[in-house]
């Protein structure tokens, strides 16, 4: 609106002006000089530019929706393609929350797989780590941790206890003596691998991709949580995060926010709890989740990712990136063909049929290369 206050009167002066002024100057007759005019009207329509901006963010829009995210208006969509940085809200965002047993390999046969889940769940019931969490859910009935003995966690490693005077040993690779099998974690009874236990440990399905993904867009990742350090570093080496923030407050969250967008204003923030609420209105561009996110947290945010899919969030940056591509190619090809045929209505050389070529013709063109999006991958 604000441009067309200033183009369309200078438009139409310039067109008087061609009129009136070539025969002042002996250029031209009258006849030819209106001819002139009006070709000059009929190329400087700017319906090209007018008709393939705002129908290339609608099917932008249209394509980010049809890949389940909702993006709240052009603006935003915008907005993805300068992003430099996104920080992640943990759970409930990059991982489901919880943790589940889904193996126990035994390796020494005195041991039953009800005996290890009784020596493990004993032990666990003093914890509680997420992991604990975990193992105590295979507990069939309430656990009894009477006989249980000079229990100690061992930071960065496991816990260790004695029941019936056997010193057990419960952890990573590093608590074990002679453990090599990969698993999460490790059971070891006097100095003997007895058992290794594998744990889901929540990352939602396709994090992973979608994390490598947004590292070859030339995205740096940051995690924010209040989980504990081992647990928080744990979860940000295996899904290959830049920078870990981690035994977060809610508030801690929206200062540290301040922090990593100081240098740099493109930072998107991605959370799915009504405690990230204040960051996603903050955040240059607010991403929530739209199955498990908070209404708070749908409302705050500038984009939802309808399935919770975080893999859609790269494609959702590649939409925005190829849609500023077709916008700028629009503009250029409008523009250089409207000067060109501009210049030779004025000196004569363009017939009007050149003129609605660089009016409807122009336009469609524009719109046919708009439609380019749809395809795009």
């Amino acid at each position: 609106a604000k441009i067309s206050k200033v183009y369309t009167p200078v438009i139409i002066l310039l067109a008087v002006v061609i009129t009136i002024l070539l025969p002042v100057l002996g250029v031209a007759e009258f006849s030819e000089s209106l001819y002139r005019g009006l070709t000059f009207l009929v190329i400087s329509c700017p319906c090209a530019i007018a008709i393939s901006v705002p129908l290339s963010y609608f099917v932008g829009i249209g394509m980010a929706s049809k890949n389940n995210v909702l993006i709240k208006g052009s603006n935003y969509l915008d907005n993805l393609m300068h992003l430099k940085k996104i920080i992640f809200d943990k759970t409930g965002t990059l991982t489901t929350g919880s943790f589940n047993v889904t193996n126990i390999e035994i390796f020494d046969d005195n041991y039953t797989k009800k005996d290890i889940i009784e020596i493990l769940t004993k032990g666990e019931s003093f914890s509680n780590h997420p992991i604990a969490k975990s193992i105590m859910k295979l507990a069939s009935e309430k656990v009894n941790g009477k006989d249980v003995a000079n229990y100690k966690e061992v930071s960065g490693k496991g816990i260790e206890y004695e029941i019936d005077n056997k010193q057990i040993k419960v952890g990573t690779i590093k608590i074990c003596d002679d453990c090599k099998l990969e698993a999460s974690i490790h059971l070891n009874i006097d100095g003997k691998h007895v058992a290794s236990i594998t744990i889901d440990d929540g990352i939602k399905a396709g994090t992973s991709e979608a994390i490598s993904s947004l590292k070859k867009l030339g995205i740096r990742t940051y995690m924010f949580t209040g989980d504990k350090k081992d647990v928080a570093l744990e979860i940000g080496k295996k899904l290959d995060i830049d920078e870990i923030k981690y035994e977060m407050l809610p508030q801690d969250k929206f200062s540290e926010y301040e922090k990593v967008a100081k240098d740099d204003e493109a930072v998107a923030f991605v959370g799915d709890g009504i405690n990230d609420a204040p960051v996603l209105k903050r955040a240059f561009i607010g991403i929530s989740m739209g199955e498990i996110g908070s209404a708070a947290a749908i409302e705050a945010s500038d984009i939802v990712i309808m399935k919770d899919d975080l893999r859609k969030i790269p494609v959702a940056i590649r939409i925005s990136r190829n849609t500023n591509k077709i916008i700028k190619q629009n503009l250029i090809f409008a523009i250089l063909v409207k000067i060109i045929i501009l210049m030779l209505s004025v000196f004569g050389y363009a017939a009007m049929w050149m003129a609605v070529f660089a009016d409807t013709g122009v336009t469609l063109i524009t719109i046919l290369n708009t439609l380019k999006l749809k395809r795009m991958k």
